[in-house]
């Protein structure tokens, strides 16, 4: 069920039995020559979508302009402060708990989301939170080795690749060949998109990639991704608050 189809008569039934919502949570930037700018924001909706099929849960419409500093250098990537975003967090939240919301689950697609969406929520003791990243699912992680191992890379990585071009029609590219590999250092140094100044970021992965063979990416390798995904997504939406 989704809020932006329903009317406010269905919500408002939708409460009468339940005070549970999946916000999806993604990103409006670049995503290097195969992946499409929406990349971040179309998994987390894709997989919001299907989790609350599963559990029956309302889901909310993507925050899709998010903080992304580090890829204003590749065009078409729109980027909003922290703050700001905190602010839209803040906003979001009041609205769903005056309306009667108490377990509000976050389902993110864009890494450096992830300390203002933990900050916000422990702004807000009130409401049971959770955030999740839907690259993050035991299961999900454990398909991601399997098909692309070290080549998952950072950004713009063949899992979210895949799901794109399960979801929507994307052109297969055979002339982007595999990006330098990322050193293990080099990736705790950088995990939740800590990347330096935009400029700086595009000279260092001038294609936009950071360590993902994109290339590898399949639209069935998708789907599967998505399946599992949602299935966990579901189920740990149940749980909350429980």
């Amino acid at each position: 069920m989704r809020l932006d189809t329903s009317t406010w008569e269905e919500v408002d039934a939708y409460l009468g039995h339940s005070d549970g919502v999946i916000v999806p949570v993604g990103s409006t930037e670049q995503h290097g020559p195969l992946g499409i700018i929406g990349t971040d924001a179309i998994c987390a909706q894709a997989v919001a979508d299907g989790a609350g099929e599963l559990a029956q849960a309302l889901v909310l419409p993507t925050i899709a302009y998010t903080p992304a500093p580090f890829n204003m250098a590749f065009a078409g990537t729109i980027s909003v402060t922290v703050p700001t975003f905190r602010l839209v967090l803040h906003d979001i939240l009041h609205s769903l708990s005056a309306h009667g919301f108490r377990r509000v689950f976050f389902l993110n697609g864009h890494g450096a989301n992830l300390e203002p969406l933990r900050a916000e929520a422990r702004d807000h003791p009130g409401l049971a939170i959770a955030i999740r990243s839907w690259w993050e699912f035991p299961e999900v992680q454990a398909l991601r080795r399997e098909l692309y191992g070290d080549w998952e890379g950072m950004h713009a990585t063949p899992s979210e690749v895949a799901i794109t071009r399960h979801t929507h029609r994307i052109v297969k590219r055979d002339d982007v060949l595999a990006p330098a590999r990322l050193s293990p250092d080099f990736i705790a140094a950088h995990a939740g998109d800590r990347h330096g100044p935009a400029e700086e970021h595009r000279r260092q992965f001038p294609d936009g990639r950071v360590g993902s063979h994109s290339g590898l990416a399949q639209p069935e390798h998708g789907e599967a991704l998505l399946a599992l995904a949602s299935r966990a997504c579901a189920e740990e939406f149940r749980r909350l608050g429980v």
